[in-house]
């Protein structure tokens, strides 16, 4: 078996240097045995009694190893050398050496490892040689280890502290939410009431052109009050429940179109609505009502003097879809970024921020979807596209 490992260990690099003599030499200490994957070689603190070349297979090197700290520090596989640092400091085992591969080792007894080292200078140096690259081999690892943990911990803060401010923004606006809730059931009764008495003052045939003016002004004001607060609650209450019914859209879009109008009444903005899809169709006709007019409020807000505001329905395939369109200042990335996050508004002309999470919540509430295109001074474009049921 010598001329085997003579062969084998001719070609171990750490072993190059040597002369053939002196490989015969080590060959002429080694004996060879075999191992399963899963056996111990050699446990942490047992003491030290042989020296290990691996032949085929792999090894595991184990810090620590059955515990919960346990830290691979290092796989030994063909040509390796293991177990000699514990035969030169004499110290008990550092580490705890698992097969992790069916191996098959050169063997060298640690008072025949003791008198080669003594006699061949040459072999000592291959061995330091072993030595230094197997600790610069751990002390890369355990750099590059660190530098791991360090990014993981560093990701972890990030997140955990990402994570506090939300669950802190969540806890304030949940109990506005319920703040709001209280404030919105009391203020719904005082303005159902003026809207019933303007609708009676409105049947009165009686009464003169201007003051019949004022009241229906009163009356649009009020509902537009009332939509308000049906968005708040809507938000606070955290869902939207349909109330689904068949639509005419001819209706849908005169309807709109008054609305938009009235509300557009103190600026120079031309509405154009267009509808070309002539099937009856299914959704909550007042909450689309609500987004239109919304959006309607978006580009009043947007559109300085004059400008024009269209709202196109069409059916293409299986979706109803609603092209909404302005000519005003538009939006930035950075707005369009934000634009669905609650009380987020970049408008110079106020509001709530919750005008564009609620259209987006009520289009999903309908299993739809919609699209933003804006750039600055060239308006905006959204499309809501609605399945057809």
């Amino acid at each position: 078996m010598s001329n085997a490992y003579f062969s084998f260990l001719r070609k171990i690099k750490f072993f190059k240097e040597l002369s053939d003599d002196d490989i015969r030499n080590i060959a002429g200490y080694c004996s060879d045995a075999a191992f399963k994957t899963g056996e111990i070689l050699f446990n942490e603190g047992d003491p030290a009694d042989k020296f290990y070349i691996v032949m085929n297979g792999e090894v595991e090197v184990w810090k620590s190893y059955g515990t919960d700290d346990a830290d691979m520090l290092a796989i030994h596989g063909k040509g390796h050398l293991f177990g000699e640092m514990a035969l030169i400091d004499k110290l008990p085992r550092s580490a705890t050496v698992r097969v992790r591969q069916n191996v098959t080792l050169l063997q060298i007894k640690e008072e025949d490892f003791q008198q080669m080292v003594r006699e061949k200078t040459t072999v000592a140096f291959s061995i330091i040689r072993s030595l230094s690259s197997m600790v610069r081999i751990s002390n890369e690892t355990f750099l590059e280890d660190l530098k791991t943990r360090n990014t993981e911990l560093e990701i972890a803060n990030r997140n955990l502290k990402e994570a506090h401010e939300e669950l802190i923004r969540q806890e304030r606006l949940s109990n506005l939410g319920k703040f709001s809730s209280m404030i919105l059931h009391d203020l719904r009764n005082p303005i159902s009431i003026v809207k019933a008495y303007t609708e009676i003052l409105i049947q009165d045939t009686s009464l003169p052109e201007k003051p019949a003016k004022y009241i229906s002004n009163i009356k649009f004001e009020i509902e537009r009050l009332n939509n308000l607060a049906n968005e708040l609650l809507d938000y606070s209450r955290g869902d939207i429940r349909l109330n689904m019914n068949i639509v005419d859209l001819d209706e849908f879009m005169s309807r709109l179109k008054i609305s938009v109008t009235r509300r557009f009444s103190n600026k120079k903005i031309s509405v154009r609505m267009k509808n070309s899809c002539t099937d009856a169709v299914l959704f909550d006709n007042e909450r689309m009502m609500r987004v239109m007019m919304n959006l309607a409020e978006n580009a009043r807000k947007a559109i300085s003097k004059e400008g024009c505001f269209c709202v196109e329905a069409r059916k293409v395939e299986n979706d109803l879809e609603f092209i909404i369109q302005d000519d005003g200042e538009g939006m930035s990335r950075e707005t369009l970024k934000h634009i669905f996050e609650p009380f987020y508004s970049s408008s110079k002309g106020g509001g709530t921020g919750l005008g564009m999470v609620i259209v987006r919540n009520v289009v999903e509430a309908h299993d739809g979807h919609m699209d933003i295109t804006s750039s600055l001074g060239k308006g905006t474009k959204i499309i809501i596209s609605l399945p057809v049921k």
